[in-house]
Protein backbone atom coordinates (compact mmCIF):
# COMPACT_ATOMS: atom_id res chain seq x y z
CA UNK A 1 0.00 0.00 0.00
CA UNK A 2 1.33 3.46 -0.96
CA UNK A 3 2.13 5.78 1.94
CA UNK A 4 0.58 9.28 2.07
CA UNK A 5 4.05 10.86 1.85
CA UNK A 6 6.58 9.55 -0.68
CA UNK A 7 10.38 9.51 -0.76
CA UNK A 8 10.18 11.75 -3.82
CA UNK A 9 8.18 14.33 -1.84
CA UNK A 10 10.76 14.22 0.96
CA UNK A 11 13.63 14.61 -1.52
CA UNK A 12 11.90 17.61 -3.10
CA UNK A 13 11.32 19.09 0.35
CA UNK A 14 15.01 18.71 1.21
CA UNK A 15 16.17 20.53 -1.91
CA UNK A 16 13.64 23.27 -1.13
CA UNK A 17 14.60 23.82 2.51
CA UNK A 18 18.33 23.00 2.44
CA UNK A 19 19.42 26.66 2.07
CA UNK A 20 17.41 27.56 5.18
CA UNK A 21 18.11 24.77 7.68
CA UNK A 22 21.12 23.35 9.50
CA UNK A 23 22.56 20.02 8.43
CA UNK A 24 22.76 18.49 11.91
CA UNK A 25 25.54 16.05 12.83
CA UNK A 26 25.65 12.44 13.95
CA UNK A 27 27.48 11.29 17.09
CA UNK A 28 28.70 7.69 17.29
CA UNK A 29 29.07 6.35 20.83
CA UNK A 30 31.70 3.88 21.97
CA UNK A 31 30.93 0.17 21.85
CA UNK A 32 30.02 -0.13 25.55
CA UNK A 33 27.90 2.99 25.91
CA UNK A 34 25.26 2.64 28.63
CA UNK A 35 26.54 -0.91 29.29
CA UNK A 36 24.73 -2.08 26.15
CA UNK A 37 26.36 -4.33 23.56
CA UNK A 38 25.00 -2.21 20.72
CA UNK A 39 26.31 0.34 18.23
CA UNK A 40 24.52 3.55 19.22
CA UNK A 41 24.39 6.74 17.17
CA UNK A 42 22.76 10.04 18.12
CA UNK A 43 21.28 12.39 15.52
CA UNK A 44 21.78 15.83 17.08
CA UNK A 45 18.67 17.50 15.75
CA UNK A 46 18.31 19.64 18.87
CA UNK A 47 20.99 21.78 17.16
CA UNK A 48 18.51 22.72 14.43
CA UNK A 49 17.35 26.34 14.07
CA UNK A 50 14.88 27.27 16.82
CA UNK A 51 16.00 24.27 18.87
CA UNK A 52 14.15 21.37 17.25
CA UNK A 53 13.47 19.41 14.07
CA UNK A 54 10.31 21.49 13.57
CA UNK A 55 12.16 24.06 11.46
CA UNK A 56 12.21 21.56 8.60
CA UNK A 57 8.45 21.28 8.29
CA UNK A 58 7.94 24.98 8.98
CA UNK A 59 10.20 26.08 6.13
CA UNK A 60 8.70 23.52 3.76
CA UNK A 61 5.19 24.76 4.51
CA UNK A 62 6.09 28.44 4.26
CA UNK A 63 8.04 28.09 1.04
CA UNK A 64 5.01 26.46 -0.60
CA UNK A 65 2.34 28.70 0.92
CA UNK A 66 0.16 31.30 -0.82
CA UNK A 67 0.85 34.05 1.72
CA UNK A 68 -1.42 37.07 2.21
CA UNK A 69 -0.92 40.28 4.19
CA UNK A 70 -2.22 38.37 7.21
CA UNK A 71 0.94 36.28 7.18
CA UNK A 72 1.18 32.90 8.81
CA UNK A 73 -0.24 31.32 11.95
CA UNK A 74 0.25 28.11 13.90
CA UNK A 75 -0.77 26.40 17.10
CA UNK A 76 1.98 24.84 19.14
CA UNK A 77 3.09 23.54 22.50
CA UNK A 78 6.20 25.59 21.81
CA UNK A 79 8.64 24.01 19.36
CA UNK A 80 6.50 24.24 16.23
CA UNK A 81 5.61 27.81 17.12
CA UNK A 82 9.27 28.72 17.55
CA UNK A 83 10.11 27.07 14.22
CA UNK A 84 7.30 28.86 12.35
CA UNK A 85 8.26 32.16 13.98
CA UNK A 86 11.91 31.67 12.99
CA UNK A 87 11.06 30.67 9.41
CA UNK A 88 8.64 33.58 9.09
CA UNK A 89 11.27 36.06 10.26
CA UNK A 90 13.84 34.65 7.83
CA UNK A 91 11.39 34.92 4.94
CA UNK A 92 10.01 38.34 5.91
CA UNK A 93 6.53 37.16 6.93
CA UNK A 94 4.47 38.16 9.97
CA UNK A 95 3.48 35.35 12.34
CA UNK A 96 0.91 34.87 15.09
CA UNK A 97 1.40 31.78 17.26
CA UNK A 98 -1.22 30.25 19.56
CA UNK A 99 0.07 28.30 22.56
CA UNK A 100 -1.62 26.45 25.44
CA UNK A 101 -1.15 27.40 29.08
CA UNK A 102 1.11 24.37 29.61
CA UNK A 103 3.78 25.76 27.26
CA UNK A 104 7.03 26.44 29.08
CA UNK A 105 8.05 30.08 29.59
CA UNK A 106 11.33 29.50 27.78
CA UNK A 107 9.50 28.27 24.67
CA UNK A 108 7.15 31.25 24.72
CA UNK A 109 10.14 33.58 25.13
CA UNK A 110 11.86 31.87 22.19
CA UNK A 111 8.82 32.40 19.95
CA UNK A 112 8.68 36.08 20.88
CA UNK A 113 12.42 36.47 20.33
CA UNK A 114 11.83 35.71 16.65
CA UNK A 115 9.33 38.55 16.38
CA UNK A 116 6.07 36.62 16.41
CA UNK A 117 2.97 37.59 18.36
CA UNK A 118 2.05 34.96 20.97
CA UNK A 119 -1.54 34.28 22.02
CA UNK A 120 -2.32 31.93 24.92
CA UNK A 121 -5.28 30.00 23.57
CA UNK A 122 -6.55 27.69 26.30
CA UNK A 123 -5.37 25.10 28.78
CA UNK A 124 -4.22 22.37 26.37
CA UNK A 125 -2.84 22.06 22.87
CA UNK A 126 -6.23 21.24 21.32
CA UNK A 127 -7.62 24.49 22.76
CA UNK A 128 -4.80 26.47 21.16
CA UNK A 129 -5.37 24.71 17.83
CA UNK A 130 -9.07 25.57 17.91
CA UNK A 131 -8.27 29.23 18.57
CA UNK A 132 -5.67 29.19 15.80
CA UNK A 133 -8.11 27.63 13.33
CA UNK A 134 -10.68 30.32 14.10
CA UNK A 135 -8.12 33.08 13.61
CA UNK A 136 -6.93 31.63 10.30
CA UNK A 137 -10.47 31.41 8.96
CA UNK A 138 -11.30 34.95 10.05
CA UNK A 139 -8.06 36.65 8.97
CA UNK A 140 -6.93 34.64 5.96
CA UNK A 141 -3.57 33.90 7.57
CA UNK A 142 -1.89 30.77 6.21
CA UNK A 143 -2.02 27.98 8.80
CA UNK A 144 0.89 25.59 9.12
CA UNK A 145 -0.23 22.49 10.98
CA UNK A 146 2.40 21.06 13.34
CA UNK A 147 1.98 17.47 12.20
CA UNK A 148 -1.09 16.60 10.12
CA UNK A 149 -0.18 18.12 6.74
CA UNK A 150 1.74 16.64 3.79
CA UNK A 151 4.22 19.54 3.68
CA UNK A 152 4.97 19.18 7.38
CA UNK A 153 5.46 15.42 7.16
CA UNK A 154 7.70 15.73 4.11
CA UNK A 155 9.78 18.41 5.80
CA UNK A 156 10.27 16.33 8.93
CA UNK A 157 11.14 13.30 6.81
CA UNK A 158 14.26 15.13 5.62
CA UNK A 159 15.84 14.21 8.98
CA UNK A 160 16.04 10.61 7.75
CA UNK A 161 17.22 11.58 4.28
CA UNK A 162 20.04 13.61 5.81
CA UNK A 163 20.92 10.86 8.28
CA UNK A 164 21.12 8.28 5.49
CA UNK A 165 23.34 10.56 3.41
CA UNK A 166 25.79 10.91 6.32
CA UNK A 167 26.37 7.24 7.12
CA UNK A 168 28.01 4.42 5.22
CA UNK A 169 25.88 1.80 7.03
CA UNK A 170 22.24 2.38 7.91
CA UNK A 171 21.06 1.90 11.48
CA UNK A 172 18.99 -1.24 11.91
CA UNK A 173 16.62 0.47 14.34
CA UNK A 174 15.85 4.12 15.01
CA UNK A 175 14.08 5.35 18.17
CA UNK A 176 11.90 8.40 17.60
CA UNK A 177 9.77 10.33 20.08
CA UNK A 178 6.18 10.86 19.02
CA UNK A 179 3.78 13.70 19.76
CA UNK A 180 1.26 14.35 16.99
CA UNK A 181 3.23 12.13 14.62
CA UNK A 182 4.85 14.49 12.13
CA UNK A 183 8.41 13.43 12.87
CA UNK A 184 7.84 9.70 13.10
CA UNK A 185 5.47 9.80 10.13
CA UNK A 186 7.94 11.59 7.88
CA UNK A 187 10.87 9.49 9.03
CA UNK A 188 8.98 6.23 8.63
CA UNK A 189 7.86 7.28 5.15
CA UNK A 190 11.51 7.72 4.13
CA UNK A 191 12.78 4.51 5.74
CA UNK A 192 9.79 2.22 5.11
CA UNK A 193 11.02 -1.37 4.59
CA UNK A 194 14.65 -0.27 5.10
CA UNK A 195 14.99 0.54 8.83
CA UNK A 196 12.98 -0.59 11.84
CA UNK A 197 11.27 2.46 13.29
CA UNK A 198 10.26 2.35 16.96
CA UNK A 199 8.11 5.14 18.32
CA UNK A 200 8.59 6.34 21.88
CA UNK A 201 5.84 8.00 23.91
CA UNK A 202 5.41 8.94 27.57
CA UNK A 203 3.08 6.69 29.53
CA UNK A 204 0.99 9.77 30.25
CA UNK A 205 0.72 10.92 26.64
CA UNK A 206 0.42 8.03 24.21
CA UNK A 207 -1.80 8.99 21.30
CA UNK A 208 0.00 6.88 18.66
CA UNK A 209 0.11 3.82 20.92
CA UNK A 210 -3.62 4.20 21.59
CA UNK A 211 -4.39 4.69 17.90
CA UNK A 212 -2.50 1.55 16.89
CA UNK A 213 -4.40 -0.43 19.52
CA UNK A 214 -7.75 1.02 18.43
CA UNK A 215 -7.08 0.84 14.69
CA UNK A 216 -7.70 4.57 14.27
CA UNK A 217 -6.75 7.87 15.94
CA UNK A 218 -8.53 8.25 19.27
CA UNK A 219 -8.39 10.96 21.95
CA UNK A 220 -6.18 10.35 24.99
CA UNK A 221 -5.53 12.13 28.25
CA UNK A 222 -2.27 14.09 28.43
CA UNK A 223 -0.37 14.16 31.70
CA UNK A 224 3.40 14.05 31.26
CA UNK A 225 6.52 16.07 31.93
CA UNK A 226 6.92 16.05 28.13
CA UNK A 227 3.39 17.29 27.51
CA UNK A 228 4.44 20.58 25.93
CA UNK A 229 6.12 18.76 23.03
CA UNK A 230 4.69 15.21 23.06
CA UNK A 231 1.25 16.19 24.27
CA UNK A 232 -1.07 15.86 21.27
CA UNK A 233 -4.46 14.57 22.37
CA UNK A 234 -4.91 12.68 19.10
CA UNK A 235 -2.30 11.51 16.59
CA UNK A 236 -2.58 12.99 13.12
CA UNK A 237 -4.50 10.92 10.59
CA UNK A 238 -1.75 11.06 7.98
CA UNK A 239 0.91 10.07 10.50
CA UNK A 240 -1.28 7.18 11.64
CA UNK A 241 -1.82 6.03 8.05
CA UNK A 242 1.97 5.86 7.68
CA UNK A 243 2.71 4.42 11.12
CA UNK A 244 0.28 1.51 10.94
CA UNK A 245 2.24 0.11 8.00
CA UNK A 246 5.74 1.53 8.45
CA UNK A 247 6.71 1.41 12.13
CA UNK A 248 7.49 -1.63 14.23
CA UNK A 249 5.84 -0.64 17.51
CA UNK A 250 5.61 2.09 20.15
CA UNK A 251 7.60 1.84 23.39
CA UNK A 252 6.23 3.64 26.45
CA UNK A 253 8.45 5.40 28.99
CA UNK A 254 7.75 6.90 32.40
CA UNK A 255 8.34 10.53 33.31
CA UNK A 256 11.06 9.37 35.70
CA UNK A 257 12.84 7.62 32.83
CA UNK A 258 12.63 10.77 30.73
CA UNK A 259 14.11 12.88 33.53
CA UNK A 260 16.90 10.34 33.99
CA UNK A 261 17.69 10.51 30.28
CA UNK A 262 17.84 14.31 30.48
CA UNK A 263 20.22 13.99 33.42
CA UNK A 264 22.51 11.55 31.64
CA UNK A 265 22.57 13.61 28.45
CA UNK A 266 23.81 16.59 30.46
CA UNK A 267 26.14 14.66 32.77
CA UNK A 268 27.85 12.54 30.11
CA UNK A 269 27.54 14.60 26.92
CA UNK A 270 26.82 18.16 28.06
CA UNK A 271 23.63 18.05 26.00
CA UNK A 272 20.74 20.08 27.37
CA UNK A 273 17.62 18.30 26.20
CA UNK A 274 14.00 19.08 26.86
CA UNK A 275 11.89 16.14 28.11
CA UNK A 276 10.46 15.35 24.69
CA UNK A 277 13.93 15.45 23.18
CA UNK A 278 15.21 12.92 25.72
CA UNK A 279 12.28 10.49 25.42
CA UNK A 280 13.85 8.35 22.68
CA UNK A 281 16.99 7.81 24.76
CA UNK A 282 14.81 7.07 27.79
CA UNK A 283 13.46 4.03 25.97
CA UNK A 284 16.98 2.68 25.57
CA UNK A 285 18.18 3.47 29.09
CA UNK A 286 15.06 2.16 30.85
CA UNK A 287 14.81 -1.08 28.90
CA UNK A 288 11.54 -0.11 27.21
CA UNK A 289 13.50 -0.96 24.07
CA UNK A 290 16.14 -3.69 24.40
CA UNK A 291 18.55 -3.93 21.47
CA UNK A 292 19.90 -7.25 20.27
CA UNK A 293 23.59 -7.97 20.68
CA UNK A 294 25.54 -5.78 18.27
CA UNK A 295 22.42 -4.07 16.93
CA UNK A 296 22.93 -0.69 15.23
CA UNK A 297 20.57 1.67 17.02
CA UNK A 298 19.91 5.29 16.13
CA UNK A 299 18.51 7.70 18.71
CA UNK A 300 16.99 10.94 17.48
CA UNK A 301 17.58 13.79 19.96
CA UNK A 302 14.88 16.03 18.60
CA UNK A 303 14.60 19.08 20.85
CA UNK A 304 16.67 21.27 23.17
CA UNK A 305 14.31 24.05 24.23
CA UNK A 306 14.71 23.76 27.98
CA UNK A 307 15.49 26.09 30.86
CA UNK A 308 19.08 25.33 31.98
CA UNK A 309 17.95 25.67 35.59
CA UNK A 310 15.51 22.81 35.07
CA UNK A 311 18.25 20.53 33.82
CA UNK A 312 20.55 21.60 36.66
CA UNK A 313 17.85 20.71 39.18
CA UNK A 314 17.87 17.09 37.98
Amino acid sequence: MALPVTRDAITEAYHRIAPHIRHTPLMSLNAQAFALDAAITFKLEYLQHAGSFKARGAFNGLLLSPLSKAGVTAASGGNHGAAVAFAARQLGVTAKIFVPEISSPIKIATIRSFGAEVIVGGARYDDAQAACNAYAEESGAFLIHPFDAPTTLAGQGTVALEWEADTAVLPETVLIACGGGGLIGGTAAWWHNKVKIVGVEPEGSKCLHAALEAGAPVPVEVNSVAGDSLGAKRVGQMAFDIAKDAIDHVALVSDDAIRQAQKILWRDFRIMSEPGGAAALAALLSGAYRPAKGERVGVLLCGGNVDPATVASL
